[in-house]
Formats: structure tokens, sequence, C-alpha cells
């Protein structure tokens, strides 16, 4: 079986180094908020080209807390409308709204999957007052026609970078466009740790400050909380692990675009929507770090079948869109979303592991091609 993503062989790579920063942290006796949290925050802030980065505990806690600390500098308020993509993971809604914030939810480009300046302008109201653009699959969004705009009607912009470590365009990298990015560490994703983690960057000093207080039980200085605070902190280990995998992120993610470019040229079938096109080259896919590998199809059960039983583990991201969860059932004001609901009912992700073989590699592109 060709797995979906395999971690094993993935941290294999750096096996040794992983267990020697594993060490140098143990042996250190420092386990929180010390100084392998400032080192990755300064490196990860410098490759993504921001003044600030701002460990947390996770992804979702990386948005969440960004929303929250507009809020407390007065920038956002209760029921205010923040526009999101209709078709990304449940997380990104999530954070509008347990911070009492409405989301207004936007059909993507069906293209690219993402927002783009024409369909958030589309659907502006003047309760509008943020928008979370969310860089699904690996893909960046248009960020500089959606900064021209966000700065035309005063609107704030949070990136959801939560797939897209490395992504690029126009020169700047995701997380480095909107006014802050959230990001996760999760094991599977592109630069992922070996548990939970997360990370918010920015270039406002001020933002970044706050952000990093409400993470740390609302306390610039121990037991002096100047908000209600959480605790929500990248802990030394995941840290001190994160700085040797960013080391490797860039050259992982160019054997993910080499893998996508074979994808394409090799897959033959005209049912299949795939994300790219054939004939492009790498330095064309420098907006897309290819989280995943999406496709899709009218006739998805029976060709997940068919790549199961050739061999190949599949996964859908994901089955059912986030207006259609029980946990949002209620929200009347959600609305229908046809293009959303087809998008969830056809797409289905190849394996795009930095680790697999070009054998690996045509072999997926066989066993799809032989769907009947």
């Amino acid at each position: 079986m060709i797995p979906f993503l395999d971690l094993k062989s993935l941290n294999a790579q750096c096996r040794a180094e992983l267990i020697d920063a594993a060490t140098k942290v143990i042996d250190s006796g420092y386990y929180i908020q010390g100084p392998q949290v400032r080192a990755f925050e300064e490196s990860f802030a410098a490759y993504c080209g921001v003044q600030h980065c701002i460990g947390v505990a996770n992804g979702l806690d990386a948005l969440t807390l960004t929303l929250r600390a507009w809020k407390e500098l007065g920038l956002l308020k209760d029921g205010d409308e923040v526009i999101v993509p209709a078709n990304t993971y449940i997380a990104s809604i999530l954070a509008i709204t347990e911070n009492r914030l409405k989301p207004l939810l936007v059909e993507p480009v069906e293209t690219t999957y993402n927002l783009d300046a024409a369909s958030i302008a589309a659907a502006l109201t003047p309760a509008t007052k943020a928008i979370l653009v969310v860089h699904l699959y690996g893909r960046i969004a248009p960020m500089a026609q959606i900064m021209a705009l966000a700065n035309q009607h005063q609107l704030l912009v949070l990136e959801d970078s939560a797939q897209s470590h490395g992504a690029m365009t126009d020169g700047k990298r995701a997380g480095a466009w909107g006014h802050a990015s959230g990001f996760s560490f999760y094991p599977g994703k592109n630069l992922g740790a070996l548990g939970d983690a997360g990370a918010v960057t920015t270039n406002d000093a001020t933002l970044a400050n706050t952000i990093r207080a409400l993470g740390n039980y609302g306390s610039h200085k121990k037991y002096e909380n100047d908000y209600q605070g959480v605790n929500s902190r990248l802990d030394e280990m995941q840290a001190a692990l994160l700085s040797v995998r960013l080391k490797y992120l860039d050259s992982q993610t160019h054997r993910r675009r080499e893998i996508a470019l074979q994808y394409a040229e090799g897959i033959r079938q005209p049912e299949l929507v795939q994300p790219i096109a054939a004939g492009l080259s790498l330095t064309d896919l420098r907006n897309h770090a290819f989280h995943l590998y999406v496709v899709r199809s009218a006739r998805r059960a029976e060709l997940q079948q068919h790549l199961n039983e050739q061999g190949v583990q599949t996964i859908i991201h994901y089955p059912i869109p986030p207006h259609a969860q029980k946990a949002y059932m209620s929200w009347s004001c959600l609305g229908h979303l046809p293009l959303t609901e087809r998008i969830h009912e056809e797409v289905l992700s190849l394996p795009i592991s930095p680790v697999m073989s070009d054998d690996q590699v045509q072999d997926v592109i066989s066993a799809v091609n032989s769907f009947a």
C-alpha cells in the first residue's frame, strides 16, 4: 500500500538531528518559554519575512487569539462580520464564532478553491470588518488584490496559512501578506511538529505583544494579568524539533511540486478535475506548497475504492462543509452554498509526500488511469 503520508519515513530523514534537539531540551531543564522557543520564533519570522512570530499551542489557537487580540485592541467587536471561504476546514469558522463574531461564508473560485478580490467585494456589507483568507490545500490566494481591496475598505486581513508554509506570490511568502497570519504545525503539515503546535506571524508589534499575553494567561508579567487570557504556548520540545524540520522545508516543498507536476502530466482521466494544468514549470508553482493534491470526481466513492484496491491510500479533505456540520445546523444565516457542497462531495486527496519515490508516483498515476 502506498501510504497517504508516511510520517515515520519523513522524520527518519532527520532522525539524528531530532534526537539531538530533543536531548538538548531534556538536558537543559528548561521546558516552557525558553531559548528554543525564542530561536524558532526568530527563525520562522525571518523565513516568512515578518518582524514577529508568536508561538502558540496549535493552529486553531493562532487564529482565535489573533481575532481575540483585535477585539481587545478595539478593532473588532461582538457581531462584526468576518468574510471566510465556505469550503475551508471548520477551524477557520470556529475561530470566528469563538470570538462572538459572525462568519460570512463566501463561495470560492472553483478553479483555485480560494477566495479572490471579486468574490470578497461581492460579499461585503456595512458590518464586514475583517477577512479570513484561507490558502487552501497550500495554494496562496491572490493577496495583492485582496490587500488592495481590504485597504480600500479598511478591513483587517487574517491569513489562515495552516496548509501553505513556504508558498509565495509576488515575492512574498504566505504569512507576510495580511495584518497577521495563523500557522498550524500539526504533524501532518508541511512543517510539522511531533505533536500539536502553532504560531502567529505579523509586522504589528502591538498585536504581537497582545497575542503573547493572551496566550500566557493574559499576562505580560508573571502574576500580573491584564486580560482574561488562556494557556496557549509553544513548548520548548516542539520548538526545538520545528527548528530542525524548518531546515528541510524548502527542499521538501520542491519535491512536493515535482510530484504535482508528474501527476498533472501523467494522469489521463478526462472526468477528473485536477488542481493544476499540464505543461507548467516548477517556477510556475511557487504559489502552491502542495500540502494536498486534491482531484475531483463525480464518482468519488468508486474512485477511492478502486485506488484502495490498487494499493493507493487516499483521504477526503473534507467530506462535510462547515455550514452542514451539526455544530452549525442552527446557524441559518450561513445559507445554502451549492458550489461548496458540490466540491465537498467530489474532492479526493492523492498521496503527495516528499518521501515518495518516482516509482510510487508512477504507480499512483497508473492506478488513477486504470479507473474505468
